[in-house]
This record gives structure tokens, sequence and C-alpha cells, in this order.
């Protein structure tokens, strides 16, 4: 097999690869022996049929194959010699004169073929220990803890029937109701023992203030309005009136924040139970801090590196943002047309993120080459029972997803690999610690989201 590179034009390569047609008849012999004890044909015992009569039946169908494994195998080989890192699958352009096609099939030619593919660049990374990089912390307060513990006496909240007690704000009515549009009922306008909370903004507007000052066994009739983004097209902005039966009329008991509270919780005593949320709690700023923190991480690998960037892989990210914010739009039910950027400044914009992402891609995958950073299969088998806790009763269905979606398991492993890079970016910048309130260091953590 020989080797000439053609062509060198920035990341862009392409080599001429020959094989002689001795290594090509080498291999059809070979291939030809491996069916000759299986063929059978009309007139010949199995495994008795003539090699010539093989070549003249099977010939240019197995040689076809021999060239197609021969161009596979070489071609590897051929990126393989040169220690090439291709960015993708190179392209491969065999001959196109029909004359010589023919003589490499019939074994009068050497095969010569071209491959095309881009490398991926040459990656210098920095100290990461010169990165500048600041980690927000945020103290647990007292105050956050009691505000978290009175949430859950909210969520223990029970109702008790009141017999002559008119309905406000925080009681529960059950009501029977039918709703009408221009004196029609409509399709969903209709239920039996419906509970509607007041003040919860559980129903159209109008609906809860509707049901106010009402009693068990009253009927009343309640206007409200849909909006005008109401799912459903034909109830959009229309005003309906509905014929209500007041079933019952519940009032909220709040249970007491004491030691009874906390075990309704699993919790042994309230002391636990303040415990335990507080650590909830610094699990939540913890999390916000690291998004906030991984996020200036990423812009300063970005900033400290600049590294020409492979065409094709630039294309295939921008091409893959493109047709989300295309499905987007029309999920929406708009068009491009309906925004407040051109078409061109929003493409512009995309392919700067879509540039930003392969690069961050290539820096991650350097430093966990340089670092001999893995994810192992005990943590993906975790990670996957992660995944699957997430749907409770259909764990199975979510295992049998991951077994036979081509690309699943690339994308569970994708976040884990990149998690486990940025904790050793971390643990090498080791980035000072900055106190701040609560209320800025989720502020920053929902810009960096959103960024």
């Amino acid at each position: 097999m020989e080797i000439t590179e053609t062509s060198t034009d920035g990341l862009k390569r392409t080599l001429k690869v020959v094989v002689g047609a001795d290594e090509i008849g080498r291999r059809f012999d070979e291939r030809l022996g491996e069916i000759k004890d299986r063929v059978q044909l009309k007139g010949f015992r199995k495994g008795k049929v003539p090699v010539p009569h093989l070549k003249k039946v099977y010939g240019r169908s197995l040689m076809a194959e021999v060239l197609q494994e021969t161009v596979k195998e070489t071609s590897s080989k051929a990126l393989a010699d040169r220690n090439e890192r291709p960015a993708m699958q190179p392209s491969v352009s065999l001959p196109e004169n029909e004359e010589e096609i023919e003589k490499v099939l019939s074994g009068q030619a050497d095969l010569a073929y071209s491959m095309t593919f881009e490398v991926l660049p040459q990656i210098d990374i920095v100290d990461l220990k010169s990165l500048k990089l600041e980690r927000l912390v945020a103290d647990v307060d007292p105050e956050a803890v009691d505000k978290a513990v009175s949430d859950l006496a909210e969520r223990a909240i029970s109702f008790s029937p009141a017999e002559d007690h008119a309905a406000g704000d925080g009681d529960r009515v059950k009501i029977d109701f039918v709703g009408k549009i221009d004196g029609e009922a409509f399709e969903g306008g209709t239920a039996e023992d419906a509970e509607i909370v007041i003040g919860q903004g559980g129903f159209i507007p109008g609906f809860e203030e509707g049901l106010k000052g009402s009693k068990p066994g009253e009927e009343r009739t309640v206007e409200a309005n849909f909006p005008d983004d109401y799912p459903v097209d034909t109830l959009k902005g229309k005003t309906a009136s509905f014929d209500v039966k007041v079933k019952e009329v519940a009032t909220p008991q709040k249970p007491a924040i004491d030691d009874e509270l906390a075990k309704s919780f699993g919790a042994e005593s309230l002391d636990k139970l303040k415990e335990l949320v507080g650590e909830q709690i610094k699990r939540e700023y913890d999390q916000a801090s690291r998004m906030k923190l991984k996020r200036e991480l990423l812009d300063a690998l970005e900033k400290a590196h600049d590294f020409e960037l492979p065409p094709s892989l630039v294309d295939g990210e921008f091409e893959a943002i493109w047709r989300q914010y295309q499905q987007n739009l029309a999920q929406a039910g708009k068009s491009a047309e309906d925004e407040e950027k051109s078409e061109e400044e929003t493409k512009a914009e995309y392919r700067k993120i879509a540039e930003r992402r392969v690069r961050l891609g290539l820096l991650i995958g350097e430093i966990a080459e340089k670092n001999k950073v893995t994810v192992s299969q005990d943590e993906m088998r975790r990670a996957l029972m992660e995944q699957a806790r997430r749907f409770p009763g259909q764990e199975k269905m979510v295992y049998e997803y991951y077994e036979k979606t081509p690309g699943a398991l690339a994308e569970l492993r994708g976040p884990l690999f990149e998690d486990k890079v940025v904790d050793l970016v971390l643990e090498q910048a080791d980035p000072p610690e900055k106190k701040v309130p609560k209320e800025e260091l989720f502020q920053q953590a929902e810009a960096a989201v959103e960024a």
C-alpha cells in the first residue's frame, strides 16, 4: 500500500492510497476460499464446484465485496500509520472512469482512491492553575430554614368541612358545574365534585373570585374569561358562564410546627427536621454555586485558547442548533419573520454559539485525554439507575430504551464526562471562595444558565 499526501489546506488533508493488484488478488483468493466449501450449484456436489466456475458465477460480486473491505481497512490503516486524528469520517473517492473500474474489478489494475478529511487541531492547554475563577458561597441562615419548614407545614394543611361558612381565600370548595358559551355547553366545561382552593389560581381568571362568599347548598352563576393564549383554540379569549352548585366549603387547618409535624415527614424531631432541611438548602446553594462557577470556567477556557476549528464540526453543530431553532418556532406557531432579528443576524449569532461549543468540546476532550479522564462502567450504571428512578413504575421501559436506542447511552455519558473534566480543572485551579447573600448567588446562577 502506498500513501501520498496530495493536498493540505489548513486542517484539510487529501491522501491518495494505492493498493497493488497483487494484494487485491490475494484478498480475492482468500475470499473465494472462504465460500468454496459452502457453495452448492446445480450439477455439482457441495464444496466441489471448480474454482474457474466459481469465479465465473461469483467473481464480480466477490471482487466488489473485496474492494469495499479493502478500502475500509486500508483507509483506517493509512490514518493510523500517519497518526492522523480526523475530525469526522473521511470522504473516500473511488475512480470514476468506467474503464479503470473494470480493470480493477478484473484484477488487471491497482486500486487507487483518494480520501479527504479534516484533522483535529493541535491544542496546547494552558496551565489550569492560572485560570482566574471565583467560587461563590452563601450561608444557610436560620430564617431560611424556618421559612422552608413553614412551607412544609403549608403542604401538610388539611381541610375541615364548615357547614355555615362563606368561602374565602384559602378555603376549599367542592362543586358541580356546567360551563356554557353563548348558552351552549362546551366540551370539557362540565365537572362533578371538583375541588378548588380559592386563591391558588388553579382555574381560569374570574372563576375563583366568583366562588367567594358561597356556602354549602348554594347555586350561582359565575362568569370567567379564557385567556387569549389558552391552549384550546375554540376557547381562546371567550367569556363563559358556569352554573355552579356548591356541595361543600372546607376551611384549612395548618398543623403546628412541632415534633409531630417532623414525624409526618419522616424525621424523629423538629430539630432533626430543621437539620435535614438545612442540609437540603445547602445542597441547593452548592448547586447554584457550581452552575455559576462552571459557566465562568468554560468562559475562561475559551478565552485562554485560540486555535483553528474544523469547519465540518462547526457546520454540523450549527445545523443541529438551527434545526432546533426552527422546530421551536414551528411549535410556537411562528416563522423567522416574526422574530426581532433578521434571519442572517440569527444565523450569525447561532454560528458563534456553534463555534463556542466545538471549541469547548475539543478543549474538554484534550484535557481529558492528557489527564486520562474516563467514565467507568460503574458510573454509567449509577447514572442509568438515577435516570430510571426519575420514572417510578417505568424503570424497565427506561432500561429498554437505553439498550435499544442508538446514541442514548452516549447522551447519558456526555454530561458525566464533562462534569469529571470540570471537577479536574476546578481541583487544579483551586478557586478562592467569596461569600455573598443567597439572593446574589441565585441571581448569578440564573444569569449563567440563561447565558
